[in-house]
């Protein structure tokens, strides 16, 4: 057998370039406003882009046409099944196997050179010459069957041992080049190829160059700031991939030793402790030793991250010689990198730190090209004006929160006829400060809005012309102006837990998202306020309403939520109306010393105090018209009461149909208004 020599494929540190998407890039094709609608169901439902963004990393999105861009959890799935079929195929115990055979071929080269001396004394016919060399292959026979049975003890032996074979020394001497090369190589990616053939004064200069970086290790833990660029004008030969910093040197240098632990962690004991002995015996270098030791050391109290104490279950018949099991360890070196990264990674800026080629390696081209476009994914968005960065944390500009608005709006529009909606427009002349361009003939009455050139243009047609001109009540003309009605509404949205847990919370969340970019694009001198209720009544706004989520608390408090609604129409004025959204009964209100109070099945104190509150709106000409969803007998027939007491409407629907049942009821109530006004 011939000892396999394989050059394993350094592996680069990490480096990136980036330029702006300008559509000419191939690979998966996204815009900000296609990834603002994929994200905006979970806005809605998390109420916070940081976990809308961290839930589209973790699984994936379609793109502009309809291809899948993988998640960080099948990406996640891969790395788990790539270091699965390693550790399932592979063996380590190929290391020692490989070495053994190649020593055994040496052995047998040099009995074989050991016979054909004696054969060829033997024909001679010189007795003497026949009896030295039986002589001599017997003492060199017995040496080679006194080698010990492990392989540090049998290159030992052979490194004493004078061979007759010339080609079995030449052998041997190569192993033994090969193997220090492998054993530094293991230790020292960078500057293993200058392991072989080196002479004395080479090897002084090696073991001067790890003094030295072990000495700016040192200078560095003491707060002190190394000459890396002298030590590079030194040394910089021994590291062929020109590292631009201690920083990038030093990683690279660590990640290679830990792997080499790594590995000597993931053998037996018996087979730990073979290589220990061939590589104390291989690098017999004292000075030479110390200075890795200590580089070792100090490595590893530099980057304790690179987990130097991990080793790796092996379990499979494929045996691996040296470098097989070196590039094995380096490449799941990798996948636990990636992994680790890949597991920590909460915004998509943490997604620029991994090696798109080694990615691409791992996993494959279109989970790296998903990698890429999703390291964008913030950017875009910033850059789009839809998102914006406040003390670390990604925030919903105004822009965004109306581009929700109206996603949700046209969405539910979309579920309706086209004659459901319209804008609440009339020809009938009216009081109100918007002018329609149009005059009448003024009437007592009428707002006294007086079309001076009109009304002059009647005196003179009247009159004949002529100064001064001299006006008449007849030819007064005055402006028209449109028919205006204004609304006050707070809708009431219910955040109790058994809204997300029956999945009535996001419908319901993108009714009020809805509503509100109705109102303010349609009738926007109409109010519209928002309180959320469970527990306890909170009041917030288009600003908070995207962050709204539902609250971990048990609790239904309407009657909480309809003091607070009170107080907040009370400042304005129109036609008053509530809007209330729930799925529960009234299960908690407020105690006379301010705090809240739960009892489920509803207390009759609770039923009480809210219809009580229930009153006070009837009293205030405050109309409450109530959307119930997953209706229960008891919570139906309290609805139907709060009804009968208040005049409002109740609509038992679903939540499929709830924005339907909302927005149409909405404006067909401004068009009733309008009609009531003509």
């Amino acid at each position: 057998m011939v000892f396999r020599r394989r050059r394993r494929q350094r592996r680069q540190p990490p480096h990136f370039t980036y330029s702006r998407w300008d559509g000419s890039q191939t690979g998966f094709q996204v815009d900000a406003d296609h990834l603002f609608d994929e994200l905006a169901d979970d806005l809605l439902y998390h109420g916070d882009v940081n976990n809308a963004l961290c839930q589209m990393m973790q699984g994936g999105m379609q793109d502009m046409d309809g291809r899948q861009m993988e998640g960080i959890r099948d990406m996640l799935d891969k790395l788990r099944d790539r270091r699965r079929e390693i550790l399932d195929n592979h063996d380590l115990g190929g290391v020692f196997d490989d070495i053994a055979e190649a020593l055994r071929e040496v052995v047998e080269e040099e009995r074989k050179a050991l016979s054909d001396m004696v054969e060829q004394a033997a024909e001679s016919g010189d007795e003497r010459r026949e009896e030295l060399a039986g002589d001599s292959a017997t003492m060199k026979n017995m040496e080679l069957d006194m080698l010990p049975p492990d392989l540090a003890g049998q290159v030992k032996g052979l490194q004493n041992y004078e061979f007759e074979s010339e080609e079995a020394q030449q052998k041997f001497e190569e192993l033994m080049e090969q193997l220090r090369e492998q054993l530094m190589q293991q230790q020292l990616d960078q500057i293993a190829d200058g392991v072989n053939n080196m002479s004395p004064e080479d090897m002084q200069r090696m073991k001067d160059m790890l003094s030295e970086l072990n000495k700016m290790l040192e200078q560095r833990a003491n707060g002190e700031e190394p000459d890396f660029q002298k030590f590079m004008e030194d040394y910089g030969d021994f590291f062929p991939e020109n590292p631009q910093t201690l920083d990038e040197l030093l990683e690279v240098m660590a990640q290679r030793m830990a792997q080499a632990q790594q590995m000597m962690n993931s053998m037996s004991p018996e087979q730990r402790q073979q290589l220990q002995e061939l590589s104390n015996q291989l690098m017999e270098d004292m000075d030479l030793n110390f200075q890795m030791n200590q580089l070792a050391e100090n490595l590893r109290e530099q980057f304790p991250q690179m987990g130097w104490g991990q080793g790796y279950d092996f379990q499979g018949q494929d045996p691996l010689d040296m470098p097989q099991a070196m590039d094995m360890m380096g490449e799941l070196g990798d996948i636990d990198q990636l992994d680790n990264l890949l597991r920590g990674a909460t915004n998509p800026g943490a997604l620029a730190e991994v090696d798109i080629d080694r990615a691409r390696d791992l996993l494959g081209d279109e989970s790296a090209e998903s990698l890429e476009r999703m390291a964008e994914l913030a950017r875009m968005l910033e850059e789009a004006g839809l998102i914006e960065n406040r003390e670390g944390r990604y925030e919903l500009t105004p822009r965004a929160i109306r581009k929700i608005g109206n996603g949700a709006l046209e969405e539910i529009f979309k579920q309706m006829s086209d004659d459901m909606m319209g804008k609440h427009e009339l020809h009938k002349a009216g009081q109100g400060h918007e002018r329609e361009y149009e005059t009448k003939a003024y009437e007592y009455g009428d707002p006294f809005n007086l079309h001076i050139e009109q009304t002059l243009r009647n005196s003179i047609a009247r009159s004949g012309g002529g100064t001064p001109v001299r006006l008449h009540p007849d030819d007064f003309e005055i402006e028209r102006t449109e028919q205006q009605v204004r609304s006050a509404t707070v809708l009431m949205l219910d955040i109790s837990m058994s809204m997300a847990m029956r999945d009535n919370f996001l419908p319901a969340k993108k009714v009020t998202m809805a509503l509100h970019s109705l109102i303010s694009s349609q009738y926007p001198r109409d109010f519209l306020g928002m309180v959320s209720f469970s527990e306890v009544a909170r009041e917030f706004n288009a600003a908070t309403l995207p962050e709204l989520s539902w609250d971990y608390v048990y609790g239904t408090n309407m009657q909480h939520s309809f003091q607070l609604a009170r107080k907040m129409l009370a400042r304005e004025s129109g036609t008053k109306q509530i809007i209330m959204i729930t799925d529960g009964e009234p299960t908690a209100h407020i105690t006379k010393s301010g705090q809240p109070y739960f009892n489920y099945p509803p207390s009759q104190e609770t039923v009480d105090l809210t219809l009580a509150e229930v009153a006070k709106c009837t009293r205030e000409d405050i109309r409450i018209n109530t959307f119930v969803l997953d209706v229960t007998h008891y919570l139906r027939h309290f609805v139907e009461q709060i009804s009968r007491m208040n005049g409002g409407r109740a609509f038992f629907t679903t939540n499929d149909n709830l924005g339907d049942y909302i927005l149409h009821d909405f404006v067909e109530h401004k068009k009733s208004m309008v009609r009531g006004r003509r």
